[in-house]
């Protein structure tokens, strides 16, 4: 009895084990996230924490909206991991696009950008000192790169999509090469069926 006893003991920690068992397609990272403080577009000043805190996931992204190509891709693909996911893990995953271009990203501007990939996406911003500090604590690179675009500049800037988990910190780190919807929605089923 005691031999079955343990077998079953262990054949259950086996399944459970398994089930547990995940590997991440983004690269793990699992260091602690800067609770910023930054302007969102409706003009209300918001906290990293203020959408960490219900359990929810955030997958975080600096860009600008005069970005002609890499920005709107990975809003794109934001937009795609929301979509692989059940209407009840997506109500969990709150997608934040930093703007790198406070001086023409206005709350304004971004409220007519980000939310046309997805409703639920906010855009945010902040004073230059602001942006320069979030992007430091994420070791995100922007440079501004003046006279290439009709705009006047455009910025060379980081494109890595973070994710960041409900106990603050950064989890995993999908960088452009990384970028794919699918394999980034399994990681996130993952960890909303783990937190």
């Amino acid at each position: 009895m005691r031999k079955l006893t343990t077998l079953i003991v262990l054949v259950l920690l086996f399944v459970v084990s398994c089930k547990r068992q995940h590997e991440f397609y983004g690269h793990l990272y699992d260091q602690p996230a800067y609770n910023f403080e930054l302007t969102d577009h409706e003009g209300k000043r918001v906290r990293l924490s203020d959408f960490t805190n219900q359990k929810n996931i955030v997958l975080l992204f600096f860009g600008y909206t005069h970005c002609p190509d890499v920005c709107p891709m990975a809003l794109e693909t934001m937009a795609k991991v929301m979509k692989n996911l059940t209407p009840e893990e997506a109500k969990r995953v709150q997608v934040l696009f930093i703007s790198v271009d406070p001086e023409r990203d206005t709350p304004e501007v971004l409220k007519g950008y980000v939310p046309y990939f997805n409703p639920t996406f906010i855009g945010l911003t902040g004073t230059e000192k602001e942006i320069e500090k979030t992007a430091r604590e994420y070791k995100a690179y922007y440079k501004r790169i003046e006279g290439e675009s009709a705009g006047g500049y455009l910025i060379d800037h980081t494109a890595t999509i973070y994710l960041v988990t409900p106990d603050m910190k950064i989890k995993l780190l999908y960088t452009f090469a990384k970028q794919e919807p699918e394999k980034m929605a399994e990681d996130i089923k993952f960890l909303l069926k783990n937190s």
